[in-house]
């Protein structure tokens, strides 16, 4: 029976691993994400402004003067009336400013639009006009060189911000532990999911086959599922284990050169970004955790995957019941956004604890520091949890994949469940 599982992992594992969307997605895949974030920069220094036209009636004689022209706005001061304005084609958008639009401004001041006004025209008129307003207020308390004194006293603070609790100080950024939090946040949503459901397809597929009727005949159901699970595990892992080392040997000699350069001295924030990745045994000890965060989250919800494809017939039904897997899944990365901003907050301990959401939870709260025991315990109640479920969905499947023609409901798969 031992053989016959070893059979069943490695067929599993060397059906996907060779294939060449593998290949080519375990490649490519960082060099997307990569790309995807720097798609809006370039997206902008390739964008050509177009030029907007904004008619201003001033009844305050005052602001119409003070607006500012951009590359994409060009404000002009008209004495002509509003309907006037609104008939000339060649007016983007027409300001309309009261009398009393410096002491109230609300309901003062109306912006028309030729058309549904871009989210940066809208911003860049109402920052304009509120510059013009405090401007002439300011004024009003007859202070000279009122201007410099409030540039005078502007501060443009930057400082190092460094853990007390390490053995060794340390420079810390807490933009890039927001943003790293995210990204393993998602990125072990992203493979629990998409693995989930790959064992899920897989046992519809052999079920509709009737090859699971062969296999069954000389392996018990539950080690077909147990195999079947850790095949496909170990190429989500596989996956891990090379992305971690193309990060981990960016850490150590790419981060490091791209901190000599002269112009990474000139940002704290960034020093300290670039102190963190370029640690070694930091990135490494990262991957170690999200790898054992995966795996549980994995095995956890792969185990209701397979019990759900040994149900059903076909995927249409399966969709429908797979709520029953993604909806914690999903909470769990609804919850982790709460985490990543209070990480330390007794929620997002018990979030993080919570098997069912835990995987996501911590990964959220790693980046920012953890007590050991806090980790020890969250894994100790991961796969226990594991234990408990591949036992009941065991039973499940050992039933389900005998059945045909009909899709079970929610009750009698409940009903499965309790049978000797």
């Amino acid at each position: 029976m031992k053989s016959a599982l070893k059979i069943i992992i490695a067929r599993e594992y060397l059906e996907r691993v060779k294939r060449k969307s593998f290949i080519i997605t375990t490649l490519l895949a960082p060099l997307f994400m990569i790309a995807l974030s720097l798609a809006p920069a370039a997206i902008m220094l390739l964008e050509t402004p177009e030029s907007k036209t904004v008619a201003v009636i001033d009844d305050t004689g005052m602001i119409a003067q003070r607006l500012s022209d951009s590359d994409e706005i060009n404000f002009i001061t008209v004495g002509e009336s509003l309907d006037s304005a609104r008939a000339n084609e060649d007016i983007d958008a027409i300001i309309t400013i009261g009398a009393k639009a410096v002491d109230r401004p609300d309901g003062a001041i109306t912006v028309y639009f030729r058309g549904a006004p871009a989210l940066n025209t809208d911003l860049y008129i109402s920052d304009q006009l509120s510059r013009a307003i405090e401007d002439i207020r300011l004024e009003s308390y007859n202070i000279d060189n009122i201007h410099q004194i409030l540039e005078s006293v502007k501060v443009d603070l930057s400082y190092p911000t460094i853990r007390i609790d390490k053995e060794e100080d340390a420079n810390v950024s807490s933009a890039l532990n927001y943003f790293t939090a995210l990204m393993m946040d998602m990125m072990l949503y992203m493979f629990i999911i998409i693995y989930g459901t790959m064992v899920m397809n897989s046992i519809i597929e052999e079920k509709n086959n009737r090859v699971l009727e062969l296999i069954v005949s000389s392996v018990k159901p539950s080690s077909l599922m147990l195999g079947k699970i850790t095949g496909i595990g170990l190429v989500a892992i596989t996956q891990i284990l090379i992305w971690a080392v193309l990060i981990i040997a960016s850490s150590a000699w790419l981060i490091p050169f791209i901190g000599s350069m002269p112009a990474a001295d000139a940002d704290t924030e960034l020093v300290s970004a670039i102190s963190q990745l370029s640690d070694v045994g930091y990135m490494t000890s990262l991957f170690v955790y999200m790898l054992l965060f995966f795996i549980g989250g994995y095995l956890f919800y792969s185990a209701i995957y397979a019990a759900i494809g040994s149900a059903v017939d076909n995927a249409q039904d399966a969709s429908q019941l797979s709520t029953v897997a993604t909806m914690p899944v999903i909470i769990g990365i609804i919850a982790s956004m709460m985490v990543i901003k209070n990480p330390g907050s007794t929620v997002s301990f018990w979030i993080s604890i919570i098997p069912f959401t835990s995987p996501m939870a911590m990964m959220s709260r790693l980046p920012f520091g953890v007590p050991f025991w806090e980790i020890a315990l969250s894994l100790a109640l991961l796969y226990s949890g594991f234990m408990a479920l591949i036992w009941l969905c065991a039973k499940i499947y050992r039933v389900g994949i005998f059945m045909y023609g009909k899709k079970p409901s929610l009750v009698e798969i409940i009903r499965w469940a309790r049978y000797k």
